[in-house]
């Protein structure tokens, strides 16, 4: 999935909606636990206090006596966080054995008052709730402290109660809700985003199909995007199928138009060619060199602008082996009369379904110049092997004539440049495939071949699949 696709877009702009949503959730959710743990710490002090409360009573001596039925037994355990006391905070009655020599930091009552008289201030009114804080403890704990005011049978003086837990019981309880949400929040978050790439994927599926579908139509497999879209795509589909007709018509008009061109010309330069013929004199001669050079320029040009117009058309995918074989047997019959001991033999290696993307008189012209130039000079065997690698048709046609020098290779490129005036041609034939085959994004090439004749190398797209 590239950076800059479609699908990227949308998956990572939901992505950071959910991971924003799920972020927020997961802090209210952590919050509200949180507050949830705290309430149920300190209701749990408050029980503990009650007990503590309820062990405790004044003796016949006017002594406080506790016997705490507390069922906890850390408050029996030094230092251990859990701790109880009783009394005023710097002299206290009684306390945990927990606390050993220590006292509880018992902050002032509520408004700074001190604990002294809180009760009986008829000034600050009598104070009736319980106090609950975060205080710091006698071995650096932090403690939740629950302080509350009571008034014992036979004692006129109210006492202060005073217990303590250890809040590392609340950030672990906190730390374990923790923990526990961010696994689910991310385990949902994956899920969402597995959920999101499959909708995605889905969603854009009919992009794909009309990608292969376009991809069909350059490669020759299909003339028009066909099959049902969803209904947004519907319009992109007609525009595309109206743009590929209109294209259609263009290329198909203009070879009219070529074909019209050529018919007009070829038929006052022949008049102008007969009558020069049989007509004496220089001005003859000049004329009749003339014309025969406008006929060459003619078919070259006429050869260019017919390959321009089908080159441009989307879906045009001609077979090879056929073409190949037709050509072959054409020659065959046409250069059976130059070989004194025997016919000239054209071999054949081209695997089925082998195709090139262009039009088939486009592959006959240029295959058909190249045979036919091959077939003239061979001494008695032509041979064609065409290949695909990747995306590109080469073919390779070998002839055992006399061969060509590398000095000569490029010259008889160039357009009306002959390899010998005593064989047949107008010496465009080269020229004209080399000029047809770059305008398919093609290349010619001339080299030795292995029997010693010319090598002819011919690099064209190739139509993909079948």
């Amino acid at each position: 999935m590239r950076r800059n696709s479609l699908a990227f877009h949308l998956i990572a702009s939901a992505a950071v909606w959910c991971a924003l949503v799920l972020s927020v959730a997961g802090w209210l959710l952590s919050t509200l636990v949180g507050d949830m743990v705290e309430s149920n710490f300190d209701a749990r002090l408050s029980v503990l206090l009650e007990g503590l409360v309820a062990g405790s009573e004044i003796g016949p001596d006017g002594q406080l006596e506790v016997r705490p039925q507390l069922g906890e037994p850390r408050f029996t355990q030094p230092l251990s966080g859990w701790y109880w006391q009783i009394g005023a905070p710097d002299h206290p009655l009684d306390r945990s054995s927990s606390l050993w020599d220590q006292t509880l930091p018992v902050p002032p009552a509520p408004g700074g008052r001190p604990w002294t008289g809180v009760a009986t201030d008829q000034a600050a009114g009598p104070w009736t709730g319980p106090w609950t804080g975060d205080v710091a403890g006698p071995d650096g704990q932090s403690l939740r402290l629950l302080v509350r005011l009571i008034t014992l049978p036979d004692r006129a003086a109210p006492l202060l109660f005073a217990i303590a837990g250890d809040r590392a019981e609340i950030a672990a309880q906190k730390r374990r809700f923790d923990r526990l949400l961010t696994l689910a929040l991310a385990g949902l978050l994956l899920v969402l985003l597995a959920a999101l790439l499959l909708q995605v994927r889905i969603g854009l599926a009919p992009l794909r199909r009309i990608e292969a579908s376009l991809a069909a139509i350059r490669a020759g497999r299909a003339r028009r995007l066909e099959g049902r879209l969803p209904a947004e795509l519907e319009p992109l589909a007609l525009e595309l199928n109206a743009l590929l007709d209109h294209g259609e018509a263009l290329v198909e008009r203009a070879r009219t138009h070529v074909g019209n061109l050529a018919h007009g010309l070829k038929t006052p330069l022949a008049v102008l060619h007969n009558e020069a013929e049989r007509t004496e004199g220089a001005l003859a001669v000049l004329v009749a060199r003339q014309v025969e050079q406008m006929r060459r320029l003619v078919d070259h040009y006429l050869a260019r602008a017919r390959a321009v117009a089908t080159g441009s058309v989307l879906g045009a995918r001609t077979e090879v082996l056929p073409v190949l074989r037709d050509l072959a047997r054409t020659l065959e019959r046409i250069h059976i009369d130059r070989h004194d001991d025997g016919a000239l033999a054209i071999e054949l290696a081209c695997p089925p379904g082998l195709a090139f993307r262009g039009a088939r008189q486009d592959l006959e012209e240029m295959l058909g110049n190249l045979l036919d130039n091959a077939c003239k000079w061979a001494a008695h065997r032509v041979s064609v092997e065409a290949a695909r690698d990747a995306a590109r048709l080469l073919v390779t046609i070998d002839d055992d004539g006399p061969g060509l020098p590398a000095e000569r290779r490029a010259e008889v490129l160039e357009r009306g440049r002959r390899l010998d005036e005593q064989v047949p041609g107008s010496g465009l034939g080269l020229a004209i495939v080399a000029d047809i085959a770059l305008l398919y994004a093609g290349r010619l090439a001339l080299e030795a071949a292995p029997s010693g004749g010319l090598r002819v190398r011919l690099d064209l797209p190739a139509a993909l699949g079948t």
